[in-house]
């Protein structure tokens, strides 16, 4: 027995020498977001680590050992009046997404995080020390900061694939000849026209970036850290070398989606990492209503952010109707109460997404193709309808079409009655579900699951003081040598004094001649 308890206590004495400091920043007030920054807590935590969690959804039964929770969501209050953020809204405006407003909130949500009195206070003080930050990127630098004040690796997590946006800052950007863009949503093979879109898309964002929102991110920087690093005795490090030193990104994707393009070895994909599996046991009253359905289930959420209850009345009652008209039991997760519900129509305020699609009479999900939702799809081998709103949905939707296990429509007044010849074709062909299940095959065909991937990369920069050895020699070759343009010059300098010398050797030829005759 006491040989047990030495075993003990050298195992708990090992655990601590090796649990890490972690500092955690999922502080945008998007539920969805900070899902995936629960699913690094979690992961985290299990492995023994320290966390210290930046959030504007903090747990309302937070972890009781190694863990603090930084409340930040005042920030909340950015959205409060967000028109891109209603349902009803975007049922007129789901054309294509605006450069401007994804770099301009992503920018404004992080100064309001900083400006919230528990970041600052967190900040503030200085016995605090981190042995390593994780941020999530989306679309904003500015977090690179966390990584100044406490001195120590920095690793990004980007929740939309592997995309230029993210790219950038450890490689260099994907090719728009080829690769999927949420900007645009389109996917390759690339028309003409898609191609002159993508690279329009791209020129305009490089523009916005480098004249507006890197200038704004730059002097909030300086304003937000430097009394930060005089503090501490430090100089504060130039803002547009600190962007690009990141040891790691991770990305919220995985192969199976399909289109990725070529990535650093400092890139790796952690997609499904969030979901718990198994998944917990559905509530009773959900169980009873999936298990008793003779014709099987049809799931219908649009997420966290764009609520059903936003649709508008005459959409919300033309779609109980039509759903009304199937054999099928359908499951709808809507905010409110709703009247003159159909008796298969089953609503729900809060949906255990996980367990829903877990279950083996769901026949399909009709979603808006976030890339949780979709990610969430993929790991559970489910056919999908997607019904696209904002930023990366239409790309994510379109790479489940052309995977060949999900149908698309647009948000619109005419939804009831574009929806209905969706359902019956998925209803009839079982192909979709048969690619849902060959796809989901080989999302789970990896070496290990993408939480430990997660645990093993975020050791592994701490231990190799930031895993220089990863970094990509792209981020250190100027633009001006990738596009050989020195090479270039050298060339075009070589036949210009070629042509010269040419030049004097002719007319010194035919000035001899013209002596001689």
């Amino acid at each position: 027995m006491e040989g047990f308890f030495k075993i003990l206590c050298l195992l708990c004495l090992f655990s601590c020498i090796n649990g890490y400091k972690v500092l955690v920043s999922f502080s945008f007030p998007v539920r969805s977001l900070n899902l995936l920054g629960e699913g690094f807590v979690r992961h985290l935590l299990n492995a023994g680590h320290e966390v210290t969690y930046i959030t504007a959804y903090p747990f309302k039964d937070p972890p009781k050992k190694n863990f603090r929770q930084i409340d930040v969501s005042s920030t909340k209050a950015l959205f409060a009046n967000q028109d891109m953020l209603n349902t009803g809204y975007m049922m007129k405006n789901t054309n294509k997404n605006s450069i401007y407003y994804v770099q301009e909130i992503a920018l404004h949500g992080a100064k309001a995080a900083f400006a919230d009195k528990n970041l600052q206070e967190l900040l503030e003080d200085t016995s605090v020390k981190f042995d390593v930050v994780v941020a999530d990127l989306l679309e904003t630098e500015l977090y690179a900061g966390l990584a100044a004040v406490y001195d120590c690796p920095m690793i990004w997590f980007f929740s939309m694939g592997a995309h230029s946006v993210a790219l950038r800052l450890v490689d260099q950007p994907a090719n728009p000849a080829y690769a999927a863009d949420y900007l645009t949503g389109h996917i390759p093979p690339l028309s003409f026209v898609e191609r002159v879109e993508q690279l329009w898309g791209h020129i305009q964002w490089y523009f916005l970036k480098w004249f507006y929102t890197l200038p704004a991110e730059e002097a909030e920087y300086q304003r937000l850290f430097g009394p930060l690093l005089t503090k501490r005795g430090r100089a504060l490090p130039d803002y547009r070398e600190l962007i690009y030193n990141a040891s790691l990104m991770f990305s919220n994707e995985h192969h199976a989606m399909g289109n990725v393009p070529a990535t650093p070895q400092n890139f790796k994909f952690i997609g499904g990492f969030h979901i718990e599996d198994p998944p917990k046991p559905l509530p009773k009253n959900l169980q009873t209503i999936m298990d008793s359905s003779k014709h099987g289930v049809i799931y219908f959420s649009m997420g966290s952010t764009w609520q059903s209850k936003d649709i508008p009345t005459a959409v919300k009652e033309a779609l109980l109707k039509m759903f009304g008209e199937l054999k099928e039991t359908v499951v709808w997760k809507y905010e409110e109460d709703l009247p003159n519900v159909p008796p298969n129509v089953h609503i729900v305020k809060w949906a255990p997404q996980h367990s829903i699609l877990a279950h083996p009479n769901l026949l399909f999900f009709i979603s808006h193709g976030g890339l949780l939702s979709s990610t969430e799809a993929l790991h559970f081998g489910v056919p999908t309808i997607g019904i696209p709103v904002l930023f990366d949905q239409f790309m994510n939707v379109n790479k489940a079409v052309n995977k060949g296990y999900a149908l698309m429509t647009r948000l619109s007044d005419k939804l009831p009655n574009d929806l209905r010849p969706l359902i019956r074709e998925m209803l009839d062909n079982s192909t979709y579900r048969q690619k849902a299940k060959e796809a989901s095959m080989i999302y789970h065909d990896r070496p290990t699951k993408p939480g430990a991937e997660l645990v093993h990369w975020l050791e592994h920069v701490v231990k190799t003081n930031g895993a220089p050895h990863l970094r990509s020699p792209a981020l250190h070759t100027p633009l001006y040598q990738k596009l050989y343009l020195d090479l270039v010059l050298v060339i075009l300098a070589l036949l210009f004094v070629l042509r010269k010398m040419l030049s004097l050797i002719f007319k010194k030829k035919v000035n001899e001649l013209k002596k001689k005759n």
